[in-house]
């Protein structure tokens, strides 16, 4: 099923339960992205407390708090905005809205709200149910519509709420798999969500906002780039070999920079709300340099984690809910520089 524009009105007419006048609660994008721009802000004055001894949270160490909350507080609230409004024109099936999406929020809420208590136990099963709820919400309208393209997204979701079950049984000391790995495996699925939708609508959005831009795909390309992620998350979670790791980071990174030269992002430099998104896939290749780089021992760590982290995630993430926002909401869509 092709991807499409958001249209100026919705995909399917306005549900039963829609409040008018008031409508945070009409589609998904509005309290996710809400909510995952207010903690973006609140998180940075929760780290530096946190960082400087202010704020101990109860089991989870300083750095671990800090990526966990990067993954799956941020992006996942994030990701949930998206899907649960792409997901409602892909299929022209309803998502959850009113109650139910109250009750979603809510879940992401109560997710940031216990880490702060004493209690891991609450805090593992509540920070995993949401991604699983997500999943489910998603779920309903792609098997009623028939739209097997986009199953993957189920089981990626799903893939998340293990994983950060995971993290969170590590740092209680039930699991023998470190916290920081399991952290890397939920990134990897991040970089793969992103690589799938970047390769889905930054073409696109090229071609429909920049005359003659020229961007194309190339289907061994596409292949091999993702291709590529995937045996590197593969390789994480088995805890390969630092040498397995240099070379699949470095073989996608050449992938993913000859993906993104297909999508002619230099011809884009006059339009902010198309540039943005080139501008954060090739912090994908960054990063993807930068792990290879680490793995042989070349550069720090933290500086491949931040180049997916700030550049990729922050850019994709503010491009692609300031265009779907405004193109959900019936306004044109441009953006100044």
């Amino acid at each position: 099923m092709q991807t499409v524009e958001p249209a100026p009105s919705p995909a399917v007419p306005r549900p039963t339960g829609a409040v008018p006048g008031f409508a945070l609660w009409n589609l998904g994008f509005r309290p996710f992205y809400l909510l995952a721009s207010g903690f973006a802000a609140l998180s940075i004055a929760l780290w530096v407390a946190q960082y400087a001894g202010l704020l101990p949270i109860a089991y989870l160490p300083t750095s671990v708090w800090h990526g966990h909350e990067l993954i799956f507080g941020y992006t996942m609230a994030v990701m949930a905005g998206f899907l649960l409004t792409a997901v409602r024109a892909w299929t022209s099936q309803p998502t959850p809205t009113g109650m139910p999406l109250m009750a979603l929020a809510l879940l992401w809420v109560a997710g940031r709200a216990t880490l702060l208590l004493p209690y891991p136990m609450t805090a593992a099963v509540v920070n995993a149910a949401f991604p699983a709820a997500v999943a489910l919400a998603i779920a309903v309208p792609l098997v009623r519509s028939g739209n097997r393209r986009n199953y993957f997204f189920v089981g990626l979701l799903l893939m998340l709420a293990a994983v950060v079950l995971t993290v969170h049984l590590s740092a209680m000391g039930l699991l023998g798999v470190p916290a920081r790995g399991s952290l890397q495996a939920g990134l990897d699925i991040v970089l793969f969500v992103m690589a799938i939708m970047g390769g889905r609508v930054i073409p696109m959005f090229t071609n429909n906002g920049v005359p003659n831009a020229g961007a194309t795909r190339v289907a061994a390309v596409e292949s091999f780039a993702l291709g590529s992620l995937v045996a590197l998350f593969a390789a994480d979670v088995a805890q390969a070999p630092a040498a397995w790791i240099a070379t699949l980071a470095a073989i996608g990174a050449v992938a993913h920079a000859a993906r993104l030269g297909l999508w002619r992002p230099w011809r884009t430099l006059g339009a902010p709300l198309v540039w943005i998104l080139h501008a954060a896939y090739a912090w994908i290749v960054i990063h993807l340099a930068l792990r290879a780089g680490a793995a042989a021992d070349l550069v720090a760590e933290n500086l491949a984690i931040h180049a997916l982290t700030v550049g990729a995630i922050g850019g994709l993430t503010l491009g692609m809910m300031t265009r779907t926002a405004r193109g959900h909401t019936g306004r044109p869509l441009r953006a100044d520089a």
